[in-house]
């Protein structure tokens, strides 16, 4: 049991078939993400780049950023779709006509078969659609409805025995019908051209132009050229596969070559001669096997309208990808170009492949475990291995080290025979002796990891230890033990940092910034211009590569950036490349890049590689639109308004947004976007992937929104831009103004008029009160005169009055005399 063990352990490892071929991005759409159907039956795009899919729950619509679904006018599943000028032209369920943008920017639908209804046969649907000049060609599987635009009138071509479909090539339309033959229609009649056999009883997928004559693509029987009248086999490397495969969909590409989609082994794609480029089906990427529909946009990115949801291959990449789906492979460490070989270290082991040949990756036995570093000197490759040191020849590995894991290695700049290699306990000697090369010694007084460590001309070696900081170590002449150490407080540790050197000057990077090593000091201080491009971005990783070439290669959130010598002044140049960590999917702190031709690099990482090729790295035009703008009142739904003309809102719908997009669909190429309000703000906002701008609660007034972008860090000229205005509330507004003044002045008159009866009252009264004053004096007086003369008089009285009462006194006196005298 154990002997069948080992060799099916051993047929695995040497047998194993992983496809070499490096693919492009492939961009994924699932029917959750936009929420519509699973199955996409036909696709088109429209003259703003704009995508177009036939799907069973309608129209989808996709402008980059956003998906929008319009339901058939019946409700039923939209089967094709052509996009001609400014209209998207639509066959379903006993129904076809066209969608038109309103000037909200949503699509409204106008029938073409209303006009035609009786000519329409019960439970008829149409599957394809056609442009041809001034023609709309409507087919369903019983007749074709040839409609001019020009004139607005149908011509209809009937079938007894039905119609399997239709095709344009050489400026002619074709349909195949069953039992019958190919034809052709000239001057919107039929013409049987081609009744073969081999077509009547093969369906026909595609047919293209070619050689003056016709590639016809069939379901099971491969592909045939008719030209003069005469059908022959046109021989493919895929003709086995093609029969076995039951082909749906088929197209021509811009640069001749053919793709075919199959109902259950995914897509192939062939030159014009045959041969086959490449292969993808589920298990290398796909989403779906089930290829139902194909088309290729302006920007030669195939999409894929599949069974179960949407799939875009970016065939224009500077980027070519190779996954390994089943795990096998493992994650890429480090590779290297050797005599011809692509070798491929990962924790897996080490793997090699012949260099631009569609062979197979090879495991090389005695490999098997974690490969951390592969260096080539002196026509020797040598693997870093966590189980130590091996020379790697062709597909066999002989291990030369084994007391520790090996992380790197350095050749001595005093020896070029003797190279020292970074370990996980210290640093240790290796020697050539003669035409080999074996361990010498270990460098006794250092035990600590060194997997990033250089050495200077003055044979200071520098290890950087991610949680010890940097070390300076001296070594006796032999090389055998460690005379001194230095541990550097400044800078400091740090996750994910790595020392490098570069043109002959000594990096060491953190999070907080790129320090060079001052050769005068012998201390590290920051690097200004690398240390700007680190932090410009969100630090992931301080690992730094240095390729054949001298470039700088550096890794952060958003960005590969590399840095070449300006040639005039010797300055660092820098450049940047729009791939983000995220879709890369590299190990941060283990990120390695390999330098395979002058301008192409295979960079490692957690399920394969990547290639990218410089020189096919460009940025199209792309075009940036505003596609939606909302607005609504305080805690009230929105509602979609015009964008082809100012806006004019009233004042409580002051809670607006927008919606802006660039239609552009490559994987590996983000667009970033930045705004302004002019009459709101006074700068342009933070660049940022976010496609829509929301502002709430605007006070009166004029406005113009801006939007633009830059892709690949490039600014696109255009911006996209829309004016409107807010107006005023009712109480603000000049009438309502005008009205606050009438009633202003009318109170201020009567204010004025009751302040000027109020003075004059108040002057009556005063002079009143003066009269008073002067009557009370009048009569004060009087009382006066009155009192004197009172008092005048009552002396008179009084003096009277006692003359009286003497007078009585006397009188008597005179008759109590008189009496007495009696």
């Amino acid at each position: 049991m154990k002997k069948i063990n080992y060799f099916c352990i051993y047929f695995i490892l040497h047998t194993i078939v992983l496809f070499s071929n490096e693919l492009p991005p492939i961009v994924k759409f699932s029917p959750s993400q936009y929420n519509a159907g699973n199955q996409n039956w036909m696709v088109t795009q429209d003259s703003k780049n704009f995508m177009f899919f036939a799907n069973n729950n309608g129209l989808l619509e996709f402008n980059g950023s956003e998906w929008a679904t319009y339901t058939s006018p019946n409700e039923t599943i939209i089967r094709s779709v052509k996009a001609v000028d400014d209209k998207i032209y639509t066959g379903c369920y006993m129904e076809f006509g066209y969608w038109k943008r309103k000037a909200d920017n949503t699509l409204k639908y106008y029938s073409l078969s209303q006009k035609i209804k009786k000519k329409i046969i019960d439970d008829e649907q149409f599957w394809n659609i056609l442009n041809y000049e001034n023609w709309i060609i409507f087919q369903s599987l019983n007749q074709i409805f040839i409609y001019n635009t020009e004139k607005d009138n149908f011509k209809i071509i009937k079938s007894k025995n039905g119609i399997i479909k239709s095709f344009l090539a050489n400026e002619t339309v074709y349909f195949q019908v069953p039992n019958e033959g190919l034809y052709e229609i000239i001057d919107g009649n039929s013409k049987l051209v081609c009744k073969d056999n081999r077509l009547i009883d093969n369906k026909i997928v595609n047919i293209f132009n070619h050689n003056n004559g016709l590639l016809i693509q069939t379901q099971n029987e491969g592909i045939y050229f008719f030209k003069d009248n005469v059908l022959n086999k046109f021989y493919t490397e895929i003709d086995d596969l093609l029969k076995s495969s039951s082909i749906y969909s088929c197209e021509q590409l811009l640069n001749g070559d053919i793709a075919i989609g199959t109902i259950s082994n995914g897509i192939y794609v062939i030159s014009i001669e045959g041969k086959l480029k490449f292969h993808i089906n589920q298990k290398k990427g796909l989403t779906n096997n089930t290829i139902l529909s194909l088309f290729e946009d302006k920007e030669q990115n195939l999409w894929l309208g599949l069974d179960n949801g949407i799939n875009c291959l970016n065939l224009n990449s500077f980027i070519k990808t190779f996954s390994d789906q089943t795990g096998i492979l493992g994650t890429v460490y480090c590779s290297e170009i050797f005599n011809n070989k692509v070798y491929i270290g990962t924790n897996q082991g080490l793997f090699y492949k012949n260099l631009n040949q569609s062979d197979d990756f090879q495991f090389i036995s005695g490999t098997k475990g974690q490969v951390w570093s592969l260096f080539k000197y002196k026509n020797t490759l040598f693997c870093g291995h966590d189980s130590g040191t091996f020379i790697v020849n062709e597909n066999q590995a002989k291990k030369i080290f084994n007391q520790s894991g090996t992380w790197k290695f350095q050749v001595s700049p005093k020896n070029e025979n003797l190279i020292l290699q970074g370990n996980y306990t210290g640093i240790s000697v290796l020697e050539k002796n003669k035409d080999s090369w074996t361990f010498k010694e270990k460098i006794k007084g250092f035990e600590y990891s060194s997997r990033f460590f250089e050495i200077t001309s003055d044979f200071d070696i520098y290890v950087s230890h991610e949680y010890k900081g940097i070390f300076k170590i001296k070594l006796n002449q032999d090389l055998s033990k460690v005379v001194d150490i230095k541990t550097f407080t400044s800078p400091s540790k740090g996750k994910n940092s790595s020392l490098v050197k570069f043109r002959n000057n000594l990096l060491y990077t953190n999070k907080n910034g790129v320090y060079k090593l001052d050769r005068l000091t012998k201390e590290f201080k920051i690097d200004s211009i690398l240390t700007k491009a680190l932090l410009r971005d969100e630090y992931i990783s301080g690992k730094l590569v240095v390729d054949q070439s001298d470039n700088l290669w550096m890794f952060t959130k958003n960005y590969i950036h590399y840095f070449t010598p300006n040639k005039i002044n010797n300055q660092l140049k820098e450049k940047l490349i729009p791939i983000s960590a995220s879709i890369t999917n590299s190990m941060p702190s283990y990120e390695n890049i390999t330098q395979v031709s002058p301008n192409e690099f295979l960079v490692g990482t957690v399920d394969g590689y990547y290639t990218l090729s410089l020189n096919d790295f460009k940025t199209e035009k792309y075009n940036i639109e505003i596609t939606k703008i909302q607005v609504n009142k305080l805690n009230e739904a929105s509602k979609i308004v015009e964008i082809d003309k100012n806006g004019n809102f009233k004042s409580d719908v002051n809670n607006i947004i927008f919606h802006f997009t660039v239609p552009e669909y490559n994987k590996y190429v983000r667009a970033e976007f930045q705004y302004i309000l002019e009459g709101f703000q006074d700068k342009w906002s933070e660049w940022n992937t976010n496609t829509n701008a929301n502002f709430k609660n605007l006070p009166p007034g004029d406005y113009t929104f801006k939007v633009r972008t830059k892709i690949a860090n490039k600014l696109v000229n255009k911006v996209a831009s829309y004016s409107f205005y807010i107006a005023k509330p009712w109480y603000l507004t000049n009438l309502a103004k005008l009205v606050y003044l009438i009633l202003a002045l009318i109170i201020a008159f009567y204010i004025h008029k009751g302040y000027k009866i109020y003075y004059r009252k108040k002057e009556q009264k005063l002079i009143d009160e003066n009269n008073l004053l002067l009557e009370i004096k009048e009569l004060e007086n009087e009382q006066k005169l009155i009192k004197l003369q009172n008092e005048k008089l009552s002396k008179d009285v009084s003096a009277k009055s006692k003359e009286l009462a003497a007078s009585t006194m006397s009188l008597m006196k005179k008759k109590e005399l008189l009496s007495i005298i009696k």
